[in-house]
């Protein structure tokens, strides 16, 4: 009786473990986000997530579906701590870069590439983060074709030294949301897009500053008022 009892108990231990090591397949629903079905999804991850609370890709799907590109990054970091043998850690890694890439901050993009690069050496996301970099290298080499009297114009509307980024959205949507918030109380807002490895960022950046110390002190209104993280950037020539 107690050898049974035993048998059971290590029988139970065996396939609880095999359960809780299978893994859910977000192929599809991964397909289904590049269709623009993201509302669909999210309700199915949050019926799975509940089914499934040991699921690591369910984790990383939950990153995807994220609209705030500053949350993304924190899901996919703690991914990748917590799951750094998974499948989708160097998709993770590479989303990050893409990121900081995008807001430009190029240091912080070289990093996360390094890990990605150490990490993971045969992952294709190095070729496609490369290739951007290059992409970017040449763009720079080039000076842009500015007739004379458009640079005068472009002098005289934007006679700024700095400005703010306030923030990067995959949804367009949240992007004009904050911008269309901050304008309504009489803040100059201008929207960019930054395509990073087949990713497109909304950008918004806010205000128009003569030097650094005018655009730190809005800084540190905007980041307090309206929950931001934004960084001074200097204004493109």
């Amino acid at each position: 009786m107690k050898y049974q009892s035993f048998t059971a108990v290590v029988f139970y231990l065996f396939f609880s473990s095999v359960a809780f090591s299978q893994e859910i397949d977000i192929v599809p629903y991964l397909k289904q986000i590049e269709k623009g079905e993201s509302k669909e999804v999210m309700e199915i991850l949050l019926k799975l997530k509940k089914e499934n609370p040991t699921s690591a890709n369910l984790i990383f799907l939950e990153g995807v579906l994220t609209e705030n590109g500053q949350e993304a990054v924190s899901i996919y970091q703690s991914f990748v701590e917590k799951y750094p043998d998974n499948s989708y850690a160097d998709a993770a890694l590479y989303r990050i870069y893409s990121y900081y890439y995008a807001l430009g901050l190029y240091e912080t993009a070289s990093k996360v590439l390094g890990n990605l690069t150490d990490k993971y050496p045969d992952s294709p996301y190095i070729k496609m983060a490369l290739s951007q970099e290059e992409a970017k290298q040449e763009e720079e080499k080039i000076p842009p074709k500015v007739h004379q009297n458009e640079q005068t114009k472009e002098q005289n509307e934007f006679n700024y030294k700095f400005t703010i980024q306030a923030g990067a959205f995959v949804k367009i949507e949240n992007a004009r949301g904050l911008k269309s918030e901050l304008e309504s109380e009489g803040i100059f807002c201008e929207m960019k897009e930054k395509n990073v490895g087949g990713t497109t960022f909304h950008v918004v950046y806010v205000g128009k500053f003569q030097n650094r110390n005018e655009a730190e002190k809005f800084l540190q209104q905007i980041n307090s008022r309206y929950n931001l993280n934004g960084r001074i950037i200097e204004k493109e020539n």
